[in-house]
């Protein structure tokens, strides 16, 4: 068992039945005293937040946190007020032990108390495994500002990566993860769960090293770059991508197309086999020829990773119908032999196919992540008429809901009424519990579980009061009715229990009623506080609520922006924030992201410190205004600047921002043998494209080179062609044409913003052209 797997197991989560016990057995008291705290136990997590704040004095509170520090479950509020009242009490955290202490209450630490501690102290505190098993139940602000203090104190990439425990190891800025002169410990490395942005960083330092690459983890190898193909032996890289092929590496799109290019850059290799399967989705059925059958081939593809490709593009259509060809299926009916062979392809099979295989295709199709409306149609109508294997609804079992777990988000109201409800309820409470589903899905299910109609109440039915028990009970949504939950649900028990409540599977009808009674309570605005405790009730959030808020926490910035709304109320929630004087720092710059950066205006984009995001994750501007990127490029060279020297790792650094990079910085990196993909390529600057030489060109793409082809006549590939000598394009060997004749003059092209004397210039050279034009016919003529 590798170091650090036991230490950090977290606790396991409560069930729903285990909240309420809790809940009943604390609602017998109304004081709190040390031995009452202490004989609860476990108990205690069902303590509301009026029992923490008015039935414990600070006091009993210090002297029960032996108690408390073991108790698992705690949500965040009640965390969060239990250490503030310690606190209160005089507690003090003066070395690590004082911290560990908390246990998991940890948990309820501010971002601002953590960052005040001492590196020294974070340093020792996750040597202590008690500590570290807390970590995994800590926010991501915690977790980060945790990574922050151990960088300090570590002073180096190694001690860094040797010293933060596995769990905070995705926190890791990737910047701090570039080891420069240092010899990173590949055991170390092994050892921890990385992002492949974050092994990206590392990966040429390891390969360098590496003498058996089935030695190196997933999570390391998973960090290929194109770039470290260029210095690799043909034989070398073709041992390095079995190797991924052993160990299940999950590549990118990029990763790959630039995998299968290296690996048959030597002529197409006959152990195709033992390459990674998705690496076959960027070869044909002809590539694979000299290793098996188109069969053997398709059968591959069907369990590679087709999301890889775009649902709809030439190159997945064309694999499903070659696929089709290759199984001789003329007609629209698949055999169970032959649905297995095309596996993943069957996700892409049209509703007729679905209708005529009479449920042959149901094990593939539970395992597709995404569908079209008339293949969801196609799936509820085979699965309704009962003659598949799984037989009527009325006769399912929970192990046929468990077999059509994949599916169950399309079941509508006709089939869920049909299930048994002794077999359909206890499924629902366990499958919601751990449901991979999002929330939009499960609402989607509990609305088809509702009365189609109801009666409007003129109050609340008699048993049906909300209660914490009932709180605590995660099928609530389809135990209530819109009308009954505007009855029965009080507002200060939706307040108290709002951060649990704000993450069940409510309808939108449901969700509007609790946006109601907040709105009732609260006519001015909400308060800070409760904004991150919303959950899917900030969907319901309009423009006029969002102007009464205060927005002075980048935690809450983070909340907000993280239900993704759209747009417009995006750039006011982020101006409410600025405005108020607040910092764009790193958990700022992390909440906008990508998905919103090209909403800040200017003056917010100054704002941005290089510091920051350096540390931040990766913005990629490439989606903005020209003059976004623009601002955003000089910061992110700014920020990188002491990593220039430190190839591939600051290639992968500066990429996302090349898209304001100037022509001189794109000729400099095209000594870099960056093999820079296709897609990198056409987001760049046009003006700094039409700067660059055929020889620039070839520098900065190398392996990628040949995919230029495919974008000649696409901007700015096309305005680059038309100004290069042609003799200086067949150089490249792709088949470009277009280019400046030999024998022709060629104006390089100009961008610099002209001048008066210019202007004055160009108007004159207009009133000249005529009498110009009419010399030259009269010449003709006369000759």
């Amino acid at each position: 068992m590798r170091r650090g797997t036991s230490e950090e197991r977290p606790a396991p989560s409560l069930t729903t039945e285990e909240r309420q016990v809790a809940t009943l057995l604390v609602n017998k008291f109304e004081q709190f005293p040390p031995e009452t705290l202490n004989a609860l136990g476990q108990a205690a997590v069902g303590l509301s937040m009026s029992q923490i704040e008015n039935g414990i004095n600070d006091r009993d509170l210090k002297a029960s946190l032996p108690s408390l520090s073991e108790v698992y479950g705690w949500n965040a509020e009640q965390s969060s007020t239990i250490v503030n009242k310690l606190f209160n009490s005089g507690y003090q955290i003066l070395d690590a032990q004082n911290l560990a202490a908390l246990g998991s209450l940890v948990a309820g630490l501010s971002s601002s108390r953590l960052q005040s501690l001492p590196p020294k102290v974070i340093l020792e505190a996750v040597k202590i495994p008690g500590f570290v098993k807390q970590i995994v139940t800590m926010p991501s602000a915690l977790k980060m500002a945790l990574v922050e203090k151990i960088a300090s104190a570590a002073g180096s990439p190694v001690n860094l990566v040797k010293y933060v425990p596995d769990s905070l190891a995705s926190y890791i800025p990737k910047s701090l993860l570039v080891f420069g002169n240092e010899t990173p410990n590949v055991q170390e490395l092994n050892q921890k769960p990385w992002s492949r942005e974050q092994a990206a960083m590392f990966f040429n330092d390891v390969i360098k090293t590496a003498s058996d690459f089935s030695r190196l983890s997933p999570s390391v190898l998973q960090g290929f770059i194109c770039a470290a193909a260029n210095e690799m032996e043909t034989e070398r890289f073709q041992q390095l991508a079995k190797a991924m092929k052993q160990k299940n590496v999950k590549l990118g799109e990029d990763q790959l197309s630039c995998l299968a290019k290296r690996v048959t850059l030597n002529g197409i290799p006959k152990d195709l086999d033992k390459y990674p399967k998705d690496m076959l989705l960027f070869l044909s059925p002809s590539d694979y020829a000299g290793t098996g059958s188109c069969q053997q081939y398709f059968s591959n593809i069907g369990e590679a990773n087709i999301d890889l490709l775009q649902r709809d593009s030439p190159q997945r259509k064309q694999l499903l119908a070659e696929a089709l060809a290759c199984l001789k299926i003329p007609g629209t009916t698949v055999s169970e032999e032959n649905a297995e062979i095309l596996g993943h392809l069957v996700c892409d099979l049209g509703e007729e196919y679905i209708r005529s295989s009479s449920g042959s295709l149901l094990p593939q199709l539970n395992e597709c992540d995404s569908f079209v409306p008339s293949q969801e149609e196609a799936i509820r109508n085979v699965l309704s008429s009962g003659s598949t294997q799984f037989g009527p609804p009325s006769e399912w079992s929970a192990s046929t809901l468990n077999e059509l777990s994949g599916l169950f988000h399309l079941f509508d109201r006709n089939i869920l009424q049909k299930i048994p409800q002794n077999v359909l309820t206890p499924w629902l409470k366990s499958f919601m519990h751990d449901s991979p589903l999002p929330r939009g899905q499960l609402a989607f299910i509990v609305k088809n579980l509702l009365p189609s109609r109801w009666k409007r109440a003129a109050g609340c039915p008699e048993g049906k009061m909300i209660t914490e028990e009932v709180v605590k009970d995660e099928l609530m949504p389809i135990y209530y009715t819109p009308e009954e939950l505007q009855a029965c649900l009080q507002s200060v028990t939706l307040v108290e229990h709002l951060d649990q409540m704000a993450q069940y599977p409510f309808t939108d009808q449901q969700l509007a009623v609790l946006k109601k009674k907040l709105d009732e309570l609260y006519p001015n605005g909400y308060p800070e506080k409760i904004i991150p405790n919303l959950g899917a009730i900030s969907s319901f959030v309009t423009t006029a609520d969002i102007k009464k808020w205060n927005i002075t926490s980048a935690h809450t910035l983070a909340f907000l922006l993280s239900n993704e709304p759209p747009d417009e109320q995006a750039a006011l929630i982020i101006t409410k924030y600025t405005d108020l004087g607040n910092p764009l720092n790193v958990t700022a710059l992390n909440a906008i992201g990508t998905r919103y950066i090209c909403l800040l205006k200017e003056p917010q984009l100054k704002m941005i410190e290089p510091s920051n995001l350096k540390m931040a994750k990766s913005l990629d501007p490439s989606a903005c205004p020209q003059s976004t990127k623009d601002i955003l490029y000089p910061k992110a060279k700014q920020a990188f600047s002491d990593q220039r020297n430190q190839l591939p790792a600051y290639y992968s650094l500066i990429k996302p921002y090349l898209t304001g990079a100037p022509g001189e910085d794109l000729r400099a990196l095209s000594k870099d043998n960056v093999n820079m993909d296709i897609g990198t390529f056409m987001s760049l600057k046009k003006d700094s494209v039409l700067n660059l030489t055929a020889d620039d060109i070839k520098g900065l793409l190398g392996l990628n080179l040949e995919d230029l082809n495919k974008q000649q006549y696409n901007s700015p590939v096309k305005d680059w062609i038309r100004l290069q000598r042609q003799s200086e394009l067949d150089k490249l060997g792709i088949g470009l044409t277009g280019g400046i004749p030999d024998g022709y003059i060629s104006i390089p092209p100009k961008f610099e913003k002209p001048t008066s004397a210019s202007l004055r210039t160009s108007v004159s050279m207009f009133h000249l052209l005529p009498a110009l034009l009419l010399s030259v016919l009269l010449t003709s003529f006369l000759s």
